[in-house]
């Protein structure tokens, strides 16, 4: 398994509209093949800032993923709105504490 982070920054009057194409879309990106875990954040300085961290089985699930229409249906409304160049990072968790 492993995490994927991806930090997306929008121009201002786009903020409600992503927050409408996540909310419409989480259920259907959470059950895509390996996805074992979704979250959405928002920076609480920066509130046109957004991060999505998922839990993915392994890279190919992640790549199946974003070569999907559901994918590119997503990732075109939502780039729509970008006002910077989105950063992803994939990475290996190493220690989990609860």
């Amino acid at each position: 398994m492993f995490v994927r982070i991806v930090k997306m920054t929008f121009e201002q009057d786009f903020i409600n509209t992503f927050e409408a194409i996540f909310d419409e879309n989480k259920s259907k990106i959470r059950g895509f093949e390996g996805c074992e875990f979704l979250e959405l954040y928002q920076d609480k300085n920066q509130p046109n800032i957004f991060f999505t961290y998922s839990y993915w089985q392994n890279e190919s699930d992640l790549e199946n993923y974003r070569h999907s229409d559901l994918f590119k249906k997503v990732w075109k409304a939502t780039k729509a709105g970008f006002s910077e160049k989105a950063e992803a990072w994939s990475l290996d968790k190493k220690i989990q504490l609860h």
